[in-house]
Formats: structure tokens, sequence, C-alpha cells
């Protein structure tokens, strides 16, 4: 009887933890725990509203992406998927700019029941225009579940269905969110220091 293929042994010395690079002087707001914490309520608060119904996600791209597919993965009940591209900052802009939304054509929504999500709730035009623009396409219903939400920006009256964090007047980014593109692979979501922009 042969010996099975021998095995090197394994090193005893850990692998190096791998982290993204965090902004300079950032203020960690909500830690990757608290905001697991926050998904798995808002899981519960829209099966609570839907119970087994059909839902439809509507997901803002691209600061929605890994908010929507943590939370799809908690709900039970049948779930469609599709996407909307809305922006209104520029480069390294902090300010909104001219709002551009594009829908896919072939999003079928009619008869359905849509959960608009996006990453966060700010001046509100964007999620009002996009809400909006669903609701021409005829659904069941629709209703707006956002990650965190920032009322003192508000210009618009709009309030999200489901909010996992309502916070100040801050420029975050973490978890999807981001800044010229950058830092939306952070676990956390942290605050840049007031003025940060260049150079981060």
């Amino acid at each position: 009887m042969s010996a099975g293929p021998a095995h090197e042994p394994r090193s005893m010395t850990a692998a190096p933890s791998l982290r993204p690079n965090y902004p300079p002087g950032c203020q960690v707001l909500f830690t990757g725990a608290e905001i697991r914490a926050a998904v798995e309520r808002l899981a519960r608060e829209i099966k609570a509203v839907y119970g087994e119904q059909e839902l439809t996600v509507v997901c803002v791209l691209h600061g929605g992406l890994i908010f929507a597919a943590d939370l799809m993965r908690l709900l039970d009940m049948p779930v469609r998927l599709g996407v909307v591209l809305a922006s209104s900052y520029r480069g390294t802009a902090t300010a909104p700019g001219d709002l551009h939304v594009q829908i896919h054509p072939s999003l079928d929504l009619a008869g359905r029941h849509v959960l608009l999500l996006d990453d966060i709730l700010d001046t509100g035009r964007t999620l009002t225009r996009l809400r909006d623009d669903l609701r021409a396409l005829g659904p069941a219903s629709v209703r707006l579940v956002t990650l965190v939400d920032k009322p003192s920006r508000r210009v618009v009256p709009l309030q999200a269905d489901f909010c996992g964090f309502s916070i100040p007047d801050l420029f975050i980014v973490g978890y999807g969110l981001d800044w010229n593109e950058r830092y939306r692979n952070l676990p956390d979501i942290v605050a840049l220091p007031p003025g940060a922009g260049a150079g981060t």
C-alpha cells in the first residue's frame, strides 16, 4: 500500500492581513461590523413590509453596488435586480453639478414592487428624479432604501422608507461611497477631514 503524496508542512507564520489604504486624517464613523448589523436590520424591516412578495431591487450605480450585494443576500423572498446610473458629481468636486440619469431600456417594472436602493440620501435631487422616472414605468409600488441619510443637506422633500444611518453634514467614503472614484473598497465608512480632497 503506497503512501499518499508528500505535503510540505504549513508555515506557522500568519499571513499578512490585507487592508486597503485609508484617506489621511479620516475618522471612522461606522465599522464594518456596525454596517453589517445595520444591513441585517434593514433586511428584517424590508421583509416585514413585503413578506413573500417578489421584489425588484433597482440599484443606483456605482455607490450602491456593495450595499445591494450584501442586502440582497439577506432577503429570502424572490428578488430581481435592475440598475440605473445617476451622477451629479464631477471629478474632485464635493458639491453636486448637473444631474445625469440613465435607465436601461430593458428594465421591466410594470406591476412590480420596486425597491430603489442607493448608498446615500443627500440633497434628495437624484433620488427624487429616479423615483419619479421609475414610477413612470408603471410599477405597483416604489420604496426607497438608503444606507446613509444626511437630512441637513436636503433641498427637496424626500424621506427614505428604510434607512441604515443618519449623519450630520460630513463628506464620507467607504463601503461603496467614493471621492473621485477612490475608497469604495474600504470596509468601514469614514469621514474625510475638512478641506480634504486633492492629494488623497
